[in-house]
């Protein structure tokens, strides 16, 4: 990704440290700034935090996003981000895995990207997602194999107060914690959780997301590859 005058990239965690992995960047565009650049060989999945602004990619019309659109950029896909609104326009950026046939031909996604040959980004409102249910706990889906984006889901869950039952899931995700506070419990050592605190679950490792608060505890999570955020495995 390339960045402008007026534009803040943050990078919170990478779970591969510079290899094949997740990794995750809050992107900030200051009103009447632009940010533009190439999706990368894996594809990226974007959530707009705040804010109101536009996507091009290509030679398609400029499409509007605002707060709680969910963005999928396929694999060398150009874009540019304007920020139309008075106050700047927030987004969270994970950058996926190249699968192992891409591996090595990064540079042929971004002649692709930049001929604009790439697939076409997909664009999805929260308020259009269908709610989903699991236990105490509900999800919506904005992202996923079936709906768009083969590769990896993309979705925000609502935790209500109190703490469920220790599991774990068979792939590798990243939450963001978008409102409420809370408890990280995994491994021997507890972790708080607030607005901004973002987290990396492996495969395989048992964990549980305790809601300490009065308010429902809102999170926004990545994970690869794709499949259900209901897929989970109890450890009572």
């Amino acid at each position: 990704m390339t960045g402008a005058e007026d534009v803040v990239v943050r990078t919170v965690l990478d779970t591969g440290a510079g290899r094949d992995g997740l990794l995750r960047r809050l992107v900030e565009v200051f009103p009447g700034s632009q940010f533009e650049g190439t999706a990368g060989p894996g594809g990226e999945l974007w959530f707009v935090i705040a804010g109101i602004g536009r996507l091009e990619s290509g030679a398609k019309p400029a499409a509007q996003v605002r707060r709680h659109t969910g963005l999928w950029l396929p694999p060398g896909a150009p874009y540019r981000l304007h920020a139309d609104g008075p106050a700047a326009l927030r987004l969270d950026s994970v950058s996926l895995p190249a699968r192992a046939a891409d591996r090595g031909s990064a540079g042929t996604a971004g002649r692709a990207g930049a001929a604009g040959n790439a697939a076409v980004p997909r664009l999805s409102e929260l308020h259009d997602c269908p709610l989903q249910v699991t236990g105490d706990r509900r999800f919506w889906v904005l992202h996923g194999p079936g709906n768009g984006c083969a590769a990896a889901t993309q979705f925000v869950g609502e935790i209500p107060p109190g703490r469920a039952p220790e599991h774990s899931h068979p792939y590798d995700e990243v939450v963001l914690v978008l409102a409420g506070d809370g408890v990280l419990h995994a491994g021997p050592a507890d972790h708080p959780l607030a607005p901004g605190s973002c987290v990396h679950l492996p495969p395989g490792r048992p964990h549980c997301l305790e809601n300490t608060g009065p308010a429902t505890l809102r999170v926004l999570g990545v994970f690869h590859p794709g499949g259900s955020p209901a897929a989970k495995q109890d450890r009572r």
